[in-house]
């Protein structure tokens, strides 16, 4: 737009196919160990699942809303920056548990 500067314009996003965006809690990025040693976000610890929440999802996912908790695999995923926040764009199929208040006791299985 002329006489609008790049950061006074924003424009809306929309996810694609499967894609779900999520945030990561500033609050799980660190941890303790049983013995209340503080690990710190940036420890790598091999095979550990993470939760985030679902900010926006693609119109192709059937199974997860925006507000739902997800569990996935940190190995699995492309980091994006939004308006200065951190955010992480996953595959609908890389996601291995959802946690919602919606869900009825359905298995979650694709039949």
């Amino acid at each position: 737009m002329p006489g609008v500067a790049p950061d006074e314009h924003k424009q809306p996003i929309t996810m694609l196919a499967d894609r779900v965006l999520v945030q990561i809690p500033q609050s799980e990025g660190e941890r303790r160990s049983r013995a209340g040693i503080l690990i710190p976000a940036t420890a790598q610890v091999s095979k550990r699942l993470a939760w985030a929440e679902v900010v926006a999802v693609g119109p192709h996912c059937r199974t997860i809303t925006p507000g739902d908790r997800v569990l996935f695999n940190p190995e699995d995923r492309y980091e994006v920056d939004v308006r200065g926040e951190e955010y992480l764009i996953l595959r609908e199929r890389d996601i291995h548990a959802v946690a919602s208040d919606r869900i009825d006791g359905g298995t979650g299985l694709y039949l």
